[in-house]
Formats: structure tokens, C-alpha cells, sequence
């Protein structure tokens, strides 16, 4: 029998920290009768992105990671989103916990393609926990074990949470990483053009290549 369990029951914004976070609440329970020590997690955070339904134009803008919407029965399969850990303190039957999960805009990964591709509902997560579990026997002897194998535990990470965490830290904005000589070009193109920002550079381009820039 494990000796815990998990369950994740929400997630927020950590504040004031120096890049975008996360913390998922994480619920933490002891089997009935065990005295746990303490513990030391590691946890994979993947996302499966098969588990919602998308709007077409959701669908459009994830065509770069799973290809046409026909295909995504054979493309669209769970990725591993983050690797994060956390550790308890000494506690009988459930505790809280704070997992923090570091999160970016950078659009060359492919998570944070994901989620800036979804307009509204939720983001479907699966955390997988490995660790070790420190806890008193029967005796009161201490016993160290491993989490079992098979603990894992879902949850639905609302899209406005993502955006709310992103807006604090880039309101309205995103990146994305140049080569040198493209931003080179960019900035002689600014330059002779007079435009007065990198936006409005951006649109004077899509606006020439016929594209709408709204």
C-alpha cells in the first residue's frame, strides 16, 4: 500500500516572483495510521492536449505543433510540459503543499505555443510523482521508501489563470527569439521607415505581405 497520495486542487500566480510561476496547490494525503516525516517529490507536469475540444481558430494555430485537424487523432498526443519539485515537512493524514512550476512566453517551445493558442476553458494537466517518503513505523523505528510508481494525479489549469500569470509579468505581449541578421534586417527596416516601435514595425510587414495584422 503507498503510504501517500496526491490530489491537485488548484493554481495561481505567485506573486513578486523575478519570472512567470506557478503554484499548484498540492494536496498531499497519509495513509490512515502513518506518521510521514517528511517528504522529497519530483514531479513531471505533462500536458494532454487530446482531453478538450478547440474552436477553429484554436485548431489554426496549433496546426505548427499537430498538423492538420484530420491528423490529430495520430499527432496530438500527451508532452512533457515541466519538471518541478517540492518537499513536506513532518505530518498525519493531509497536508498542503506549494508546487512550483517556472513558466515561459518563448514561443520556440512548444508548450507555450499551446497555450497561447487557446482562447478560453481549461488546459488539461497530468502531474506524475516520484520521490521519497520518510515516515515512523509501528514501532516508531524511521522508514524511508519510495512514492509508488503509479501515483499520478490530474487537473484542469483554467486558460485565464495562464494569462493572468503572463499579463502580470508582459501585459498584452509576447516574444519571440530572432536570429541576428533577421533582427539586423528588422532594425535597418524600422530605421528607414521611421516606425516608432517593434509592433508597429511587425504589422507594417504583415500589412505588405497582405496578411491581416489584427
Amino acid at each position: 500500500m503507498s503510504v501517500v497520495g496526491f490530489r491537485v486542487s488548484g493554481a495561481k500566480p505567485v506573486l513578486n516572483a523575478m519570472a512567470p510561476t506557478l503554484a499548484f496547490d498540492l494536496d498531499v494525503e497519509a495513509a490512515e495510521g502513518r506518521h510521514v516525516q517528511g517528504l522529497l517529490l519530483s514531479v513531471q507536469v505533462r500536458i494532454e492536449a487530446h482531453r478538450r475540444h478547440y474552436t477553429e481558430e484554436e485548431g489554426e494555430r496549433l496546426t505548427e505543433l499537430f498538423g492538420e485537424r484530420a491528423r490529430w487523432p495520430q499527432t496530438m498526443r500527451p508532452f512533457v510540459w515541466a519538471h518541478a519539485t517540492a518537499t513536506s515537512g513532518a505530518f498525519e493524514g493531509e497536508t498542503r503543499i506549494a508546487l512550483h512550476v517556472p513558466c515561459s512566453y518563448d514561443l520556440e517551445i512548444s508548450a507555450a505555443k499551446y497555450f497561447h493558442a487557446l482562447d478560453a476553458g481549461a488546459i488539461p494537466l497530468l502531474f506524475l510523482f516520484t520521490g521519497t517518503v520518510f515516515a515512523r513505523g509501528d514501532g516508531g523505528e524511521l522508514e524511508i521508501g519510495r512514492v509508488s510508481w503509479d501515483q499520478e494525479a490530474r487537473h484542469e489549469l483554467p486558460t485565464s489563470t495562464w494569462r493572468a500569470l503572463m499579463d502580470a509579468h508582459w501585459p498584452d505581449a509576447g516574444w519571440l527569439r530572432l536570429e541576428r541578421d533577421t533582427l539586423n534586417a528588422l532594425l535597418r527596416f524600422k530605421a528607414r521607415r521611421a516606425v516608432p516601435n517593434w509592433d508597429s514595425a511587425m504589422k507594417a510587414l504583415l500589412e505588405a505581405a497582405g496578411e491581416d495584422s489584427t
